[in-house]
């Protein structure tokens, strides 16, 4: 060899050093899946974009996530993985947020961690967007703050749409267990999974791991509790804006809803893919575009094995993870949101003969909750008590019943550009109170204001959610104790500062509880977003 070839050769050895032998740059956690560098933000270290899964592509696209592989040497990790493929959001949207590149190679996770953490608690956030769209790298998720305060932070990606819920007879024949769908919630578990064997490396305590999600992360993490497969891989919940929907099952109609795999055989004809094949040869932002314009609504299956039951089955009888929650809901969900809303009636006496005719014996107490008085306030309030303040109070309520601490709050708070709007408490509004990201929405989300008394109301809920994930009790320096919910049916509202109550809007739980009930006891009524006028005619008691 030449002395140019020796020097060539010198010096791609030494690019390939790694470990002890050549310095980082940055912090380096080396975990039994392999060595990571990140970077250091502050006092907290950073590691973005780290595999938890092999790529779920060809051949393994519709089947369930099979760890990455171990690597050698130290892999960087100072950027964030692709996004998982998904519809295009149209521009202007209040909830448009640049989202990365999109591959289906986008099973990754990021992790902040407080510089020389040691079994530290660890908060693992699962992003909402319908199980349609949404990604770990959106910048109001930063863990940086809540980092700040002790916490290991992880955020995930998971499958979304039809690349991550389609169950299909064709896909339940190839499985082992005769299953098919629930994808993406399967790439959760694999997370999980992944933070128990490594997160020790980070500082973690992988005895102390709290789910925690919102809209369809909310979603999400009542499925994480209701499935079998992810028993004992977390100890805590928080469940904001959460839906307790009826969902699919996988193999016969029940509730109003076909089965899972019925509407994969719809979607595969409407595509005109005779086979998995066909469906696995088409690009994957092409059959992403064409399911959702198809009308592809990605949820969970009940299969009997991923999940077990309908979840409101599931929580009556008991069978979920038995853990301290923290659940909630916004005054103004639906402000932002309106599609799930009908739109008001020509008059008041539309509105009244509409609900009795729809709520029969219950229209009484339906009208008294939402009266004629002001239809659309009324509609809205319906909507958003039918999907998510019943479902954080029931939460709170079947937790409570299984001898678990649980934690129940109302998001009101306001501020001049969101309630100039109109979209007071809208959806998601609390994200970057809980991150403390304010300074990190979306171009078109209302600015909350840089003021003080927003500070303090931001410190203050990073303050709860950071004790809950220590020690399943939410408390915050300096402000009011959180009472748990009990039989007094505590909660905490947060208006412009915390304040703790008892008895959340009297008669709401009870009214949509009865309706479910009713619905559940038929058998052929979803309980979904067809609420108020846009209700069928309920069975009797």
């Amino acid at each position: 060899m030449n002395l140019r070839g020796a020097l060539l050769a010198a010096g791609a050895a030494l690019l390939a050093l790694t470990g002890p032998a050549l310095a980082a740059a940055g912090p380096v956690a080396r975990a039994p899946v392999g060595a990571v560098e990140g970077r250091l933000d502050g006092t907290v270290e950073v590691f973005k974009g780290i595999p938890y899964a092999q790529p779920p592509v060809g051949q393994a696209r519709w089947r369930p996530p099979t760890a990455a592989p171990d690597w050698q040497g130290v892999r960087k990790a100072t950027a964030f993985g692709a996004a998982c493929v998904q519809p295009v959001a149209a521009p202007g949207g209040i909830y448009e947020d640049p989202i990365p590149p999109m591959s289906e190679d986008c099973l990754s996770l990021n992790v902040w961690t407080p510089k020389g953490a040691a079994k530290a608690p660890v908060l693992v956030w699962i992003h909402g967007g319908a199980l349609t769209t949404g990604a770990s790298a959106e910048a109001m998720y930063d863990g940086r703050k809540l980092a700040e305060r002790g916490v290991v932070v992880v955020s995930i990606n998971y499958r979304l749409g039809v690349l991550g819920w389609l169950a299909h007879p064709g896909l339940s024949a190839e499985s082992a267990g005769g299953v098919s769908g629930n994808y993406g919630l399967l790439d959760q578990i694999e997370a999980l999974r992944w933070v128990r064997r490594n997160i020790a490396a980070f500082g973690g305590d992988a005895a102390n791991v709290t789910i925690a999600g919102e809209s369809a992360g909310g979603l999400s993490v009542m499925y994480l509790m209701a499935s079998p497969p992810a028993r004992g891989l977390f100890a805590k919940a928080i469940a904001e804006s959460a839906y307790m929907i009826s969902t699919p099952e996988l193999k016969a109609p029940a509730h109003g809803h076909p089965s899972a795999e019925q509407s994969g055989l719809a979607l595969a004809d409407k595509l005109k893919s005779p086979d998995i094949a066909a469906l696995r040869a088409m690009d994957a932002q092409a059959l992403t575009r064409a399911a959702a314009a198809a009308g592809f609504a990605p949820f969970g299956a009940v299969d009997g094995k991923v999940l077990a039951g309908q979840l409101v089955d599931v929580f009556d009888r008991g069978q979920q993870a038995p853990v301290p929650i923290l659940a909630g809901f916004n005054a103004g969900e639906i402000r932002s949101l309106r599609m799930l809303a009908a739109r008001p009636p020509a008059s008041a006496a539309i509105y009244e003969a509409a609900i009795r005719e729809r709520y029969r014996d219950l229209a009484d107490a339906y009208l008294r909750l939402y009266p004629p008085t002001n239809l659309e306030e009324s509609i809205l309030a319906a909507t958003r008590d039918g999907l998510y303040g019943w479902t954080a109070e029931r939460l709170a309520a079947k937790q409570t019943a299984i001898g678990q601490p649980a934690y129940l709050y109302l998001f009101d708070h306001g501020y001049p550009d969101a309630d100039f709007a109109g979209l007071h408490a809208f959806h998601a509004s609390e994200l970057p109170y809980v991150f403390g990201t304010a300074d990190r929405v979306g171009p078109h989300w209302p600015k909350p204001p840089r003021a003080d008394a927003e500070q303090r109301l931001s410190q203050a809920m990073i303050g709860y959610w950071t004790s809950f994930a220590k020690t399943g009790a939410p408390t915050a320096e300096g402000q009011p104790a959180w009472p748990a919910y009990d039989r007094s049916r505590a909660y905490m509202a947060f208006r412009d500062a915390p304040r703790p109550a008892d008895g959340l809007m009297p008669g709401m739980y009870d009214l949509h509880e009865e309706v479910i009930r009713r619905r559940r006891a038929a058998g052929d009524q979803p309980w979904n977003w067809n609420v108020g006028l846009w209700s069928p005619v309920l069975p009797g008691r």
